[in-house]
Formats: C-alpha cells, structure tokens, sequence
C-alpha cells in the first residue's frame, strides 16, 4: 500500500509541474499581453520611459527561461504573481471568486451522479423493454445538447416564465439549483453510459448466475455485488470528468450571471492578463490531480487485488488457491476448482 501511494503522489507532482511548464510556455508564446496593450494605447498618456519600468516592474523585459524560473520559485512558495489589470495578487482574486465555483460544481457533481445512476438502472431494470430503450436514449441526448441551450432553456422556461428560479445569482439555494443541473448534465450523459455497460457486463458473469442458482434477487444481487463490481469504470471517469466541469463551469456561469472562477477567466482572456490566465490553470490543475489521485486511492478499498498484482487470487490455471473457499460443504468434500469463493467479488 505504501509502494501504491508513493507512486500515486509522485505521479501527481509530476503532473502539476508539466501542467504548470506547458502553460507557461503556450501563454508565453502568445503575442502581446496586458502591459504592451496599456502601453501602445492612443489614451494610455505613457510615455516609452514609462512603459519600460512597467515592463521592468512584471519582469516582462527578461528572457522567457528566465521568467519561467523566476515564476516557478514563486509557485512553490504559494504565490501566482500580480495580475496585469488590476494590480492584485491573483491568489486573492482566485480566493475571492473560488468559493462560488465550488459550491456549483459540487452540487453539479452530485446532480450528475444522481441523474447517471438513475439513467443506469433504468437502462437495466426498467420492468419494460419500451422504457429500457427510451432510458437508453437518454445518455445520447443529454450529450448532444449543448450546455449554454440547456441553460438559456431552463432560464427561459423556469425563470422568466415560471418564476421558480431567479435569472440572477442573488446567493441563494434556488438560483444554485438551475445552473447546478444545468452543468450536470455535462458529467451525466457519459457516466450513465460507461455505468449501464458496465452493469450488463457484470450481469453476465458466472458468479451472478451462481446467485441467482441459489435464489437471490435483483435487488440483492445489485447491491452486494452488481454495484460494487461495475462501479470501477465509473469511479475512472468520475476522475476525468471532474475536468469537464471545471470548463463547463465557464460557460454555464457566464449564462446565469454568476461571479466565479469562469467570469474570472473570461476576463483575464479579454484583457491578455497573462498571470490570471496561467493562476486559473494551475487551478484547474490541482483540483483535477487531487481528484484523480483520490480515485486512485479509493481502487484499493472497492476492490483490493488492485494491490494483489500477480499474485493475484487466482492462480496460472484459472483455479482459486488453497484456503479461500468459504462456501458451504460437507465433510471430506473436495474444494471445488474454478469456482470463485462466494465472498470473493470477480467483475
């Protein structure tokens, strides 16, 4: 276990540090940025004097390599340098507009679970084959709309014509609901596919036929071992998703006038504020790094041959190894060969 969290964190480090390279590089290729911009303005009232002190000031007049290097030291000490606009730490305009878009994608995230799980189940036990295939084209239409129609449409609808919600984020929990399923959807539309394939491939394995042999129901046999079994591939592309998120987060709070981390970008992008830009990248970054590292974590516990490696519980010819039966038999009877033990979960 410590060999697996070692690997896992070492990973993430690395991942950061080339999110963080390739970043900078990309935002330094860009031409121009915020204090040319200022500069080279017809209104600025700058003379060329004074937009080298400027340039000077942000070390925008150094060499790209050396920029980097100065700017990574910053990073390690927790500081994303000062924004071209507005002259303030980015870490405090980050702070400032963070919260709000956590509590969106929080909720989004929840939403979208939810909706995916109910989609998989009716995919898979609707009592009807007509509502199996109308769940079935659920997954396909929730992604092929895209996120700011969903969002004009639930405003147009809920908003303007049924006054449920407001148009406006005024803090509170209703005006957090709409734009929380709004960029669920974003997330539900692929887990709720990977989850009911999932699922039916679980159905066909032989321990389940073994359970139903022995009399166990649906409901049983989902929760004890269906859910577990398919809840894998899910739980990978929850990692994944969680980006997804964090984009659609911009365009769904642009939508519903909300001040948060993509309104943030959305300005920093406009005005060519380079360090905001980068600030929300590495943002980004983090929160996707910490989220995967997390999943990966979690394998062990949902399914612990994860750590078993090779020598896992079944051996070279498919048979389980001595002392790993538990299943009912009689005295003097033989361990059966090939039959997994029915306290072993095989997906």
């Amino acid at each position: 276990m410590r060999k697996y969290l070692a690997r896992r964190v070492v990973q993430a480090v690395l991942v950061l540090w080339a999110a963080y390279t390739l970043s900078f590089l990309l935002l330094s290729a860009l031409p121009g940025n915020a204090i040319e911009n200022r500069i080279h303005a017809p209104d600025s009232g700058l003379t060329p004097q004074d937009g080298q002190v400027l340039l000077h000031y942000y070390g925008l007049d150094k060499p790209v390599w050396e920029q980097y290097l100065h700017a990574l030291g910053r990073a390690l000490h927790g500081e994303l340098g000062l924004s071209l606009t507005s002259v303030q730490p980015v870490t405090s305009l980050i702070g400032y507009a963070l919260p709000s878009t956590l509590r969106l994608t929080g909720l989004a995230l929840v939403a979208g679970i939810v909706l995916a799980g109910t989609v998989a189940i009716l995919i898979n036990y609707a009592p009807g084959a007509w509502l199996r295939g109308l769940a079935a084209g659920i997954p396909a239409l929730f992604a092929s709309v895209p996120t700011f129609v969903v969002g004009i449409l639930v405003l147009q609808y809920l908003s303007f014509r049924a006054h449920l919600i407001p148009p406006v984020d005024d803090g509170s929990f209703r005006a957090l609901v709409a734009p929380a399923i709004t960029l669920g959807l974003v997330i539900a539309a692929p887990l709720a596919q990977v989850f009911s394939t999932s699922i039916r491939t679980t159905r066909k394995q032989p321990f389940v036929h073994v359970l139903h042999a022995k009399g166990a129901g649906e409901g049983y046999i989902f929760r004890k071992d269906v859910f577990r079994n398919s809840s894998l591939p899910v739980l990978t592309l929850l990692g994944l998703a969680f980006g997804e998120l964090i984009a659609g987060s911009v365009v769904t709070e642009a939508v519903y006038a909300r001040a948060g981390v993509g309104k943030l970008v959305v300005d920093a992008v406009t005005n060519q504020d380079l360090p905001v830009v980068q600030g929300v990248v590495v943002l980004s970054a983090v929160a996707y790094v910490v989220v995967n590292l997390v999943v990966d974590l979690a394998y062990p516990f949902i399914d612990p041959r994860i750590l078993v490696g090779r020598n896992g519980a079944a051996n070279s010819k498919g048979t389980w190894p001595a002392g790993r039966w538990r299943g009912p038999r009689r005295r003097g009877q033989a361990q059966p060969q090939g039959l997994p033990p029915e306290d072993v979960v095989v997906p």
